[in-house]
C-alpha cells in the first residue's frame, strides 16, 4: 500500500511557469484561484450585467501576456492591474464615465416585477457599496459578495493585511451609515464578515460562476 503523502497544491509560481509553456490545465488552475478576485474588482467598477463577459476577457488578455510578468510571485497584483485597466477600457469603448455614473443607480435598482423583497434589498445594498470610494468598495465587494477573507484579499491583490483591515473597517462604517440613511438595516451588518444582507448579495450574486 502506498503511504506517501498527497502532494501539496501547486503554488502560483509553479502554475505560472507551466502556463507560460502552454499548459492549459495550469492556466485553468490560475483561473480557479483568481476568478473571484477578478469578478469582484470588475463588479466594483462596471455594470453587473457585463461583469461575467469581462471576467473571461481579462483572462484571455492575461494568458498571452504571462511572459511579460517579471516576478511570477506577483501574479495576483499583476492580474488585478489588468482587471482594473479592462474596467477603464470598458468606459472608453462604450460611454463616458459621467454618463455611466448617472445611470448606475437606476440600472442597479431596476428589477423585474417578479423580484422578491430580498432581491430588491440586495440590489439596493450593492448600489450603496458601489457609491463608496473606490478603494473601500473594491475591498468590501471582495469580502461581502465574493466571500474572500481578509488575508485572502491581501494575498491575491498584493495589498498589505493592514491596508485590507483598514479598508474593510472604514468601508463598513461608511456602508452602515448609508444603509441606515436608506433604512436598509445597516446595523445588522457584521464588522468584517458576511451577514444576512451580505448573504442576500451572495445569493443574488448578480453573477454566474464560470468554469475555465
Amino acid at each position: 500500500m502506498n503511504t506517501a503523502p498527497a502532494p501539496e497544491p501547486a503554488g502560483d509560481a509553479s502554475l505560472v511557469l507551466a502556463a507560460r509553456k502552454g499548459d492549459r490545465a495550469a492556466f485553468g488552475g490560475l483561473y480557479t484561484r483568481y476568478a473571484r478576485m477578478v469578478h469582484g474588482i470588475l463588479l466594483a467598477r462596471v455594470p453587473a450585467s457585463d461583469v461575467d463577459d469581462l471576467v473571461q476577457e481579462v483572462f484571455l488578455r492575461a494568458m498571452p501576456r504571462l511572459s511579460d510578468l517579471r516576478d511570477i510571485e506577483r501574479f495576483g497584483p499583476w492580474l488585478a492591474a489588468i482587471t482594473r485597466n479592462r474596467a477603464n477600457d470598458y468606459y472608453r469603448q462604450t460611454r463616458s464615465v459621467a454618463e455611466v455614473t448617472e445611470s448606475l443607480p437606476e440600472d442597479e435598482n431596476k428589477l423585474p416585477a417578479s423580484s422578491t423583497a430580498p432581491d430588491a434589498e440586495a440590489a439596493a445594498i450593492l448600489a450603496c457599496v458601489r457609491s463608496l470610494p473606490e478603494t473601500y468598495r473594491e475591498t468590501l465587494i471582495l469580502r461581502l459578495v465574493e466571500g474572500m477573507t481578509g488575508p485572502e484579499i491581501a494575498a491575491r491583490t498584493g495589498l498589505t493585511p493592514g491596508s485590507v483591515r483598514v479598508n474593510l473597517h472604514r468601508g463598513m462604517q461608511q456602508l452602515r451609515e448609508k444603509l441606515s440613511q436608506a433604512s436598509l438595516g445597516g446595523s445588522a451588518l457584521p464588522e468584517h464578515s458576511p451577514g444576512k444582507n451580505a448573504a442576500a448579495l451572495e445569493k443574488n450574486a448578480l453573477r454566474r460562476r464560470n468554469e475555465p
